[in-house]
């Protein structure tokens, strides 16, 4: 089926109007003939006659009263997507679903949606909290509309736009390591290494990292799932852990935690926004990294 040109929309509905094709064609600036051609094809698209006419009186028929609505509506919804495409008015209205992992979401992305609302106000965000392989599942399959993650892909359907660089510190409470220090490998046998799986996702930053290596051999391994958990439990003296920088500043700095072999330098990583590649609202993500990437991770 071929639509009919917002330029022939606008010709009936100006003399849906009127209902005076003379008239009609001079509001639009066509000549009396070019103007019943466009009414004519429009009739021919569409397959009904839009108006009945006489050599006294044009009148709309019962197809063309339905017809006349939708045109208008569809000729006032042009004219607002080019007011917005130049910036005259904003967007319209719009929800994303934003995925975040559980510590960086409170901490860092909660304190930032009511500025993003004032700064946007047609955008209306809702977060989605899972782990990184979650919310890069999700981001793939669009549960979600996009993800701030850390997490590693290379899925050619998905994209991202980086935001910050996520360090890590590998920490253990200074109440802890008093009683037992961890400042040799002979050491670590005494003492339990919390991550959040068996595969040890966050311990690699400092194994894997100049100088890390493998040499530490710990007593027991503890997983627990998320990462504030195994602060808390850092914090509580049960073990020693990798964790993000932003997450534990403060402990560190009120010597709550304290750093183990602080010459080995951890890897890092990088906070990205991620969203399917063929997503049309590309230009909304970008913009809304930009801000992001304004605002300190904490």
């Amino acid at each position: 089926m071929t639509l009919p040109s917002l330029d022939t929309l606008r010709c009936f509905v100006t003399a849906a109007r009127i209902l005076n094709f003379t008239k009609a064609a001079r509001r639009v600036a066509l000549t009396p003939a070019a103007f019943g051609q466009r009414i004519k094809l429009l009739e021919d698209q569409l397959g009904v006659a839009l108006f009945q006419r006489t050599t006294r009186s044009v009148m709309l028929t019962e197809a063309g009263i339905a017809f006349e609505p939708f045109a208008r509506s569809c000729l006032a919804t042009a004219e607002e997507g080019v007011r917005a495409a130049r910036g005259d008015v904003g967007p319209g209205p719009m929800d994303l679903v934003l995925g975040t992992r559980h510590e960086l979401g409170l901490s860092w992305i909660l304190p930032q949606l009511e500025p993003l609302s004032v700064e946007r106000p047609w955008l209306h965000l809702h977060l989605f909290f899972g782990s990184g392989p979650d919310l890069i599942l999700h981001t793939r399959s669009l549960a979600i509309d996009c993800a701030v993650t850390s997490a590693h892909f290379t899925d050619a359907k998905l994209d991202s736009v980086r935001l910050h660089r996520e360090d890590y510190v590998f920490v253990a409470s200074s109440a802890l390591l008093r009683s037992t220090p961890l400042s040799t490998a002979h050491h670590a046998p005494g003492h339990t290494l919390l991550d959040i799986s068996p595969d040890l996702p966050l311990f690699r930053y400092w194994r894997d990292s100049p100088g890390g290596g493998e040499r530490l051999r710990f007593g027991t391994q503890t997983s627990l799932g998320t990462i504030a958990a195994i602060r808390q439990r850092a914090l509580d003296g049960a073990g020693v852990a990798v964790l993000p920088e932003y997450l534990v500043r403060g402990d560190l700095a009120t010597r709550r935690l304290s750093r183990i072999f602080r010459k080995v330098e951890p890897l890092h990583d990088y906070f990205r926004l991620v969203f399917r590649a063929d997503d049309p609202r590309r230009a909304i993500f970008e913009s809304l990294a930009a801000s992001f990437r304004g605002v300190p991770l904490r």
